[in-house]
């Protein structure tokens, strides 16, 4: 009986909303007005709700409930990327299913009974207001108004205890990558209801080494996702490029000023910040969140989770933890997951593997099964767990590690770039010799093999572990090899690069490469034969050799120091293999070409500001290059 009357009510409700016109008017329309799904058998409730922010603006939200959900606590992620779509990845019945993608992890959800909570940011989807790229905090002068991300966060959670009855009162806040921003934002002036904060792979300092430059080099392939998220305010703006491959694609267009100009990119507010911001200014150093996080009190626990090969925001996650984790003497407050992933893999369901390279084992639900889930119900369900402050997978040993802090003690060791193009933790003796090559800024370094089209996404998920084979066969591109290894070497930590080189130009990019190459037979698998590992890889603009905060020309021809970071790595060079280092000068499409010849701003160089230069790399004398190598005894 109870099942006839749900069906008939059903049924009601379907009939009530079609229009009762006959098939002859003309206003007949055979669908109805609003389409109302059974939700007989369904394990959850999705509820709808705008929340009303301290200034007025609602923001969209959308609340996941269990069925027969008591005393839950919530996981809520605040998102430019659509909370409908990050609730629908099925037309399902099934809770599972449709939170099964985008950094969900719907096993742990599910499994642990959590209500889940994703929100649409300011100006996205169907939230209202205004869009601002990252928005700064309020007392932050580039941001004029009396609200942030960090007082919606506040705002939503008031809201989320007072109006979930089926809530215990803790909420955690979770995502990666912009939502990873959120949620560092959220431990600003934290809700006392916020128990936990999980950011993975966040957005933290978009000059030093995430989206948008890395150490002043723009990374112009952010390009196309820049015009679609700001060039119009519905955001259905289609970046449409003059030919599939992306190498070609950029360098027909003769500069980027010429790209922008086609575009019309100077209508984008973010885009007018980015040429206004070339250098790194207060604009970007106010922003920063570890610099931000770190002027406030540690009230909230948080798990930095960090990619080792991401290839979007490889630089903030662990540059949070090096700023907080001096502040945890009681070790209870900071942690940090370093894995082997790419831009929110850990989020996935299978990371087994990371383009050619395999792991052994299922690395992303490895670490969802016994560092996330156990973290979160702790916090926020209460069950007895102990998780080390810090987890880290090793790659070449391919095992997890545990530590206090991280990285554990090393003694840095100067691998030195010598003039018959190998390797040695000695310098070479004798006067000062160069090892020289011509930059052409017309044929610059592809990134990766071409065609360069991202028809196969994992052309650009898995870049930073390709093999490297193809550009250490360009003449402007440098490498020096080590020896076989007769012993292991274990690295963990940031290795730090001291270049001493010499351009003809008045300004240079300066790439450099820390490599794995594998011996020359692998019997177990003949396609890593000879491969060509990177381990850590980055970029340096010259101009900001002096000063980050101030472009400033080279002296040329005269040999400068350039010092700069590496990404983290926890990696063994095994017995058999070698240690490479390559030098080169452009990384191109990803990176915008350097012309060469110092203007005020690249951004706006015009096709006849590109020059060809010699770089001379200085590899014996009394400033050989060389990079510090953080090595685990």
């Amino acid at each position: 009986m109870r099942n006839y009357m749900r069906i008939l009510l059903f049924t009601l409700v379907v009939f009530s909303s079609l229009r009762l016109v006959s098939a002859d008017d003309p206003s007949y329309d055979e669908r109805p007005e609003t389409h109302v799904v059974s939700t007989e058998g369904w394990n959850y409730e999705r509820r709808i709700v705008d929340i009303e922010m301290r200034d007025g603006v609602t923001l969209h939200t959308v609340i996941i409930v269990p069925k027969g959900a008591m005393n839950s606590p919530i996981l809520l992620t605040r998102t430019p990327y659509s909370a409908e779509a990050m609730t629908s990845y099925a037309t399902s019945g099934d809770m599972r299913a449709i939170l099964h993608g985008f950094g969900n992890v719907a096993d742990l959800i599910v499994d642990g009974g959590y209500i889940r909570v994703i929100q649409d940011i300011r100006g996205t989807n169907g939230s209202d207001g205004s869009f601002v790229m990252n928005r700064p905090l309020v007392s932050n002068p580039y941001n004029s108004t009396d609200v942030d991300e960090s007082t919606d966060a506040y705002d939503t959670i008031e809201w989320l205890i007072k109006n979930i009855p089926e809530t215990n009162g803790n909420v955690g806040i979770m995502g990666m990558s912009y939502n990873g921003f959120e949620a560092l934002m959220a431990l600003v002036n934290p809700h006392p209801a916020l128990k936990v904060a999980v950011p993975v792979d966040p957005m933290v300092d978009g000059w030093r080494g995430d989206d948008w430059f890395h150490n002043g080099a723009f990374r112009q392939m952010t390009i196309s996702s820049i015009y679609s998220s700001s060039a119009s305010r519905g955001g259905d703006s289609s970046f449409v490029w003059s030919t599939p491959e992306r190498y070609e694609a950029f360098l027909r267009e003769g500069s980027l000023k010429a790209m922008a100009n086609r575009y019309g990119m100077e209508q984008s507010g973010f885009w007018r910040k980015l040429t206004d911001h070339e250098a790194y200014d207060d604009f970007w150093q106010s922003q920063a969140m570890d610099l931000v996080l770190a002027k406030e009190p540690l009230k909230v626990p948080v798990m930095l989770v960090s990619s080792l090969w991401d290839q979007e925001d490889l630089y903030g996650g662990y540059a949070v933890y090096r700023a907080l984790e001096p502040k945890d003497t009681a070790n209870d407050m900071v942690f940090l997951s370093l894995g082997p992933w790419s831009h929110g893999q850990s989020m996935a369901d299978d990371a087994s593997s990371l383009g050619n390279i395999k792991w052994g084992h299922n690395t992303s639900v490895w670490w969802q099964k016994n560092v996330l889930a156990p973290f979160l119900a702790y916090h926020l369900k209460g069950e007895a767990a102990h998780i080390a402050p810090v987890t880290v997978f090793q790659s070449g040993t391919n095992e997890w590690q545990q530590h206090i802090t991280w990285p554990e003690t090393s003694t840095v060791k100067k691998l030195y770039m010598k003039p018959d193009r190998t390797l040695e933790f000695t310098p070479a003796s004798g006067a000062e010799k160069t090892v020289d090559y011509i930059s052409d800024p017309a044929y610059p370094v592809p990134f990766i093999d071409r065609p360069i089209t991202f028809e196969d996404y994992s052309q650009w998920t898995t870049w930073l572990t390709t093999d490297q084979r193809n550009a250490a066969t360009r003449p402007d591109v440098i490498t020096f090899t080590s020896e076989v290894l007769a012993d292991a070497i274990a690295v963990a930590g940031v290795p730090v690069v001291n270049l001493t080189a010499s351009t003809s130009g008045t300004d240079s990019d300066w790439v450099v490469k820390l490599i794995d190459v594998y011996p020359d037979e692998v019997p177990s698998d003949n396609n890593m034969a000879g491969y060509q590992f990177p381990i850590a890889m980055e970029i340096f603009r010259g101009r900001y050799r002096e000063t980050i905060s101030e472009a400033r020309p080279l002296t040329a021809d005269k040999p400068l120091t350039y010092t700069f970071e590496l990404p983290k790595v926890n990696h063994v060079f095994k017995p058999g293999h070698r240690l490479m280092v390559q030098v080169q000068s452009s990384w191109f499409p990803l990176y915008d070409r350097n012309p060469q010849k110092f203007v005020p701003t690249i951004f706006f160089a015009s096709e006849g500001d590109y020059k060809k230069a010699t770089q001379k790399i200085v590899v014996s004398g009394e400033r050989p290059s060389y990079i510090n190598l953080p090595v685990i005894k």
